[in-house]
């Protein structure tokens, strides 16, 4: 008869493989890009066979996709962990932009993941039903804020969510995707935690006199 435990312990070992094989992907396609990672290298950094990648993910494009609709997952979930609904509609969007500002320069990864897909043009974003799902609540958390602020005339009634989430993505995006670049033509040598704070709070700024009146 086989051992209950150690049927338990292949599972866990299996899923736990799986897992390393997956942010050893993320890693991958975030140096390298879909067409430059190879299986190889990825089954290498987790520590284990091309073969093994095979078995749990299919292919690379199909492991990419599955990567790309992670890395939107982890942004919308750590959203809505801020818990905004209770807050004051002013303190809510600066909680969510210096929050959304932090989760792009904290995640480098997720972020040139994204920028690789828009260098395909979205190819892959556009087989992913999960992805349309998964983003609706960035829009609906910015529009129960907004609602909120506009009931209590602290926001331009013009002010549109789809906007303002353009607006506050942008900023923090471009502080993670040209940071090499903008920090050698400009920046070089300078404090760079101090450099973070400094644009984290005009994020703030911007996105404030954008809405409000």
């Amino acid at each position: 008869m086989a051992n209950p435990g150690s049927e338990l312990s292949g599972h866990n070992n299996d899923a736990s493989l799986k897992e390393k094989i997956f942010h050893s992907a993320i890693a991958q396609f975030a140096e390298y890009g879909l067409n430059g990672a190879r299986m190889e290298q990825i089954a290498e950094q987790a520590g284990t066979t091309k073969r093994m990648v095979v078995y749990h993910y299919k292919s690379k494009e199909n492991l990419y996709l599955q990567a790309l609709e992670y890395v939107y997952t982890q942004i919308r979930a750590s959203e809505k962990r801020l818990s905004l609904a209770g807050m004051p509609p002013v303190e809510a969007l600066v909680q969510l932009v210096e929050a959304t500002f932090d989760y792009h320069a904290d995640h480098p990864d997720y972020i040139r993941i994204i920028c690789m897909e828009n260098m395909q043009r979205g190819r892959f974003m556009q087989q992913s039903d999960t992805l349309r799902q998964v983003n609706r609540s960035a829009l609906e958390l910015l529009e129960a804020i907004l609602r909120r602020g506009k009931e209590k005339q602290l926001f331009n009634q013009s002010v549109d969510a789809r906007d303002l989430h353009r607006l506050i993505s942008s900023f923090s995006f471009h502080y993670v995707a040209n940071s090499y670049t903008f920090t050698l033509l400009f920046e070089e040598g300078a404090d760079e935690q101090a450099q973070r704070q400094h644009y984290r709070k005009m994020a703030v700024q911007v996105a404030l006199r954008y809405t409000c009146p």
